[in-house]
C-alpha cells in the first residue's frame, strides 16, 4: 500500500508541475500538503473519487490586469496585478495584497494555496485568496502610492465585495494602502462595505489587527510548549524581520518572559545579546514603519548590539525560532544550525519561510515546528472578525478581541493535535494542520458536488 500512495503522489505532484511550469513556490506548497493528504486519503475513496485535492490545487480563477498609473515626474507607468482566487468552498475567498518587484503569479498562487487551509483552521467561515502588483513601494512618494493604489483598485474593485472576495494587507500593503484603496472603492462603487480588512478605526477597522499575526504566533507556539510540559518563560528567541509580524512576535515573546536577542531585514540582521526590550522594540517599529530606515543602524542607536551584513540569525545560540520576513528564508543548512544549537521549537510567523528541506530536517529531529497555515493564522483570524464587525456595524474592545484571538489559536493547536499525534505521543503539526485544513475545506466541496 505505501508503493502505491508514493506512486500516486508522484503521479500527482507530476500532473501539477506540467500544468504549473516554472512555478516552484506553488510547486512546493501543494506538494508539502499532498505528502500528508495522500496517506490521509488512502481509505477514504470518496476524496480521491471527486479529485478533491486537485481542485483545491487549481484556484478558481486567476485575474491578471494592467496598472498604469503617473509618477511625480509625469512619466506613465505600467505594472501588472493579480488576483487569485483559490478557493471559496467556505467562505468567501480571504487573503492580502503583496506590492513587491518579486511578486509573480507562482508566488500569489501559493500563498492563495496555504490561505485556504489556514482560513479553514481558523474554524470562521472564510475561503483562500491572494493578489498583488510587481509594484515596489520603497522610494515612492505618498502621492505616487496613492496613485498607484487608486489605480490598481479602479480594475480590482469590479471582482471583489464582503460577499465575495475580502483581500487585506500583506508585504508592502500596510493601513497607508488599504486606505487609498478603500477610498477609492467607496468612490467607484458608492458603498461603504466590508470589501477590504486592515482598515484603520476610524473607518471600519479592528482593534489589534495590526498585533494579530505576532501575537498569535507566539500564543500558537506557548501551545506548543505547554503540550510538552514546558513554557515561554526564561527562553531565548531568535527573530527574523523587523516589519509588523516581527515586532509585535517580539513583544508578546517578551510579554511572557522570553528573551528576543535578533531581528532582521533584506540587508542582514543585528544581534542584541542584551536581549530587546519593549522600548527597543518600540524603536525598532518606529523606525522601519515611519522612518523608513534600515535594521544596521539599531546597532548604531544601542550600545552592546551587532549588525551582520547580508547573514541570517539562525546560527546564533537559541531556544526557539520565529521567522518573519518571507517565503523560504530557512534552508537545511540554517535548520541544521538551529538544531545543533539547542532549538527546540520553531514556529512560522511568515508564510512559507522554511524550504522543503528545512521541514523535514525539523521534524526528523523532532523539533517542535509550527508550520505558518496554524501558526500565523491569527491575523486572518482578526480579519475575519474584522469583517464580522463591519457586517454588524460594531467595534469591540481590544480585550475582548485579544481573548478570541487567544481561543482562536488555542482552537488551531486542539485540530492539529487531533490528526497529527502520533502512536508515541509526538506531534507531527505539520501533518495535523494539513489534515484538519483539507477536511474542513474537502467536506464541503463534497456537500456541493462537482462544482
Amino acid at each position: 500500500m505505501a508503493e502505491s500512495q508514493n506512486i500516486d503522489l508522484a503521479t500527482f505532484m507530476e500532473g501539477t508541475s506540467r500544468r504549473n511550469p516554472g512555478q516552484h513556490e506553488f510547486i512546493q506548497a501543494v506538494h508539502e500538503v499532498a505528502q500528508d493528504i495522500f496517506e490521509f486519503l488512502a481509505d477514504k475513496p470518496q476524496y480521491h473519487e471527486a479529485q478533491i485535492l486537485r481542485r483545491i490545487a487549481e484556484p478558481d480563477r486567476i485575474v491578471s490586469f494592467r496598472v498604469c498609473w503617473e509618477d511625480d515626474s509625469h512619466n506613465v507607468r505600467v505594472q501588472r496585478g493579480w488576483r487569485v482566487q483559490n478557493n471559496n468552498a467556505i467562505g468567501p475567498y480571504k487573503g492580502g495584497l503583496r506590492f513587491h518587484p518579486d511578486v509573480n503569479e507562482s508566488i500569489l498562487k501559493f500563498l492563495a494555496f496555504e490561505q485556504t487551509f489556514k482560513s479553514a483552521l481558523t474554524g470562521l467561515p472564510m475561503g483562500g485568496g491572494k493578489g498583488g502588483a510587481n509594484f515596489n513601494p520603497k522610494g515612492k512618494s505618498e502621492s505616487e502610492i496613492m496613485r498607484f493604489c487608486q489605480s490598481f483598485m479602479t480594475e480590482l474593485y469590479r471582482h471583489i465585495g464582503p460577499d465575495v472576495d475580502v483581500p487585506a494587507g500583506d508585504i508592502g500593503v500596510g493601513s497607508r494602502e488599504i486606505g487609498y484603496m478603500f477610498g477609492q472603492y467607496k468612490r467607484i462603487t458608492g458603498q461603504f462595505v466590508g470589501a477590504l480588512t486592515g482598515k484603520g478605526i476610524e473607518y471600519g477597522g479592528s482593534m489589534i489587527r495590526p498585533e494579530a499575526t505576532g501575537f498569535g504566533a507566539v500564543y500558537f507556539l506557548r501551545e506548543m510548549l505547554r503540550h510538552r510540559g514546558e513554557d515561554i518563560e526564561g527562553l531565548t528567541a531568535t527573530i527574523s524581520g523587523s516589519g509588523n509580524v516581527a515586532t509585535h512576535a517580539a513583544q508578546k515573546f517578551v510579554e511572557l518572559g522570553g528573551k528576543v536577542v535578533s531581528m532582521s531585514d533584506s540587508g542582514g540582521f543585528v544581534h542584541d545579546p542584551d536581549g530587546f526590550d519593549k522600548e527597543k522594540i518600540e524603536w525598532v517599529r518606529q523606525h522601519k514603519t515611519h522612518r523608513r530606515g534600515r535594521i544596521s543602524e539599531y546597532a548604531e542607536a544601542f550600545a552592546g548590539a551587532t549588525f551582520h551584513n547580508g547573514a541570517r540569525p539562525w546560527g546564533l545560540p537559541c531556544d526557539v525560532a520565529l521567522p518573519c520576513a518571507t517565503q523560504n528564508e530557512l534552508d537545511e543548512h540554517d535548520a541544521k544550525a538551529l538544531i545543533a544549537n539547542g532549538c527546540r521549537a520553531v514556529c512560522e510567523g511568515a508564510n512559507m519561510p522554511s524550504t522543503q528541506l528545512a521541514v523535514t530536517a525539523f521534524r526528523e529531529a523532532g523539533i517542535l515546528f509550527g508550520p505558518g497555515k496554524a501558526a500565523n493564522a491569527g491575523g486572518v483570524a482578526i480579519s475575519g472578525l474584522e469583517m464580522s464587525q463591519n457586517a454588524a456595524r460594531l467595534s469591540w474592545e481590544a480585550e475582548r478581541l485579544e481573548q478570541m484571538l487567544l481561543k482562536i489559536m488555542q482552537d488551531i493547536h486542539a485540530r492539529c493535535l487531533r490528526h497529527g499525534t502520533r502512536a508515541d505521543g509526538s506531534v507531527d503539526y505539520v501533518r495535523g494542520a494539513n489534515i484538519a485544513g483539507f477536511k474542513r475545506v474537502a467536506d464541503a466541496m463534497l456537500a456541493f458536488g462537482i462544482v
